[in-house]
């Protein structure tokens, strides 16, 4: 669980309720079902309009990333792959086709499927950052989603606004509904600008950082395999994997025998 994305939620929601209700304001005032179905109905039909179909399901599946960090443990792979630069140190790249059924990771089993299938070093470099690219450029388009929301939302907050102060001008006979109607009209105008800095903008910048964290780990693994076919160190390889790491601590010893 991400506890800054919650905490940052709370505090944010938290604080703008808070300072409404010590004005003498009441939550009543600002739950309008009809503000929020323009505004966010609008929104979504503005990303659709922008985005396909399957980039914007897509965001909204790694929605849940923003709230609850995905299961990434770099080291763990870091382990695994000196694990392999032993075994092919000692008998041969060939002899890791036997495990090639146990790797979970679908890009490290691609990697030593095609190293292990005499692939030339450049060349399964070559390929596999192909495959880095292409895969970076379609997941550039998931935070730009939220981002773009974040964008639409406010200004569909003013159209819901000025819908409403069409329906109240034509009420003017009746001075006392006039500010009431005012009031309500403005409720559009705080759904999408609350919603666009509170939510689909910081998601967008979470959902980036996730984003680049598993684009590193495919180029240490990729560096990690390359470096297994050019027949480096185990040692050597721990240090140079734990490179990628932002906060990298020092290379323990590897495992097994790096002779």
């Amino acid at each position: 669980m991400d506890k800054s994305s919650f905490a940052g939620l709370i505090v944010g929601v938290g604080g703008i309720v808070a300072g409404l209700l010590l004005e003498g304001g009441k939550l009543s005032q600002i739950l309008q079902p009809t503000a929020a179905i323009i505004v966010f109905g609008g929104t979504l039909g503005a990303v659709l309009l922008q985005y396909p179909m399957p980039v914007v399901a897509s965001a909204f599946r790694r929605l849940i990333h923003v709230f609850f960090e995905p299961k990434l443990d770099p080291q763990q792979v870091i382990k695994q792959l000196v694990v392999f630069a032993n075994k092919a140190r000692r008998n041969g790249m060939i002899s890791l086709d036997a495990d090639l059924p146990g790797v979970q990771d679908p890009f490290l089993r691609k990697s030593l499927m095609l190293a292990v299938d005499g692939t030339e070093p450049q060349e399964l470099r070559k390929m596999m950052q192909l495959e880095i690219d292409n895969q970076s450029e379609y997941e550039d388009n998931i935070p730009k989603v939220f981002e773009s929301a974040g964008g639409f939302a406010p200004t569909i907050g003013i159209i819901g606004a000025v819908l409403g102060l069409i329906q109240v001008m034509q009420h003017l006979d009746n001075i006392n509904e006039v500010g009431k109607g005012i009031a309500v009209a403005f409720v559009a105008t705080v759904y999408g600008v609350g919603s666009a800095n509170l939510f689909f903008l910081p998601s967008s910048g979470k959902l980036r950082l996730r984003i680049r964290e598993e684009q590193i780990m495919r180029e240490m693994t990729l560096e990690g395999v390359v470096s297994i076919l050019e027949g480096m160190n185990p040692r050597m390889l721990e240090s140079k994997l734990f490179g990628f790491l932002q906060d990298a601590p020092k290379a323990t010893t590897a495992v097994g025998d790096s002779r």
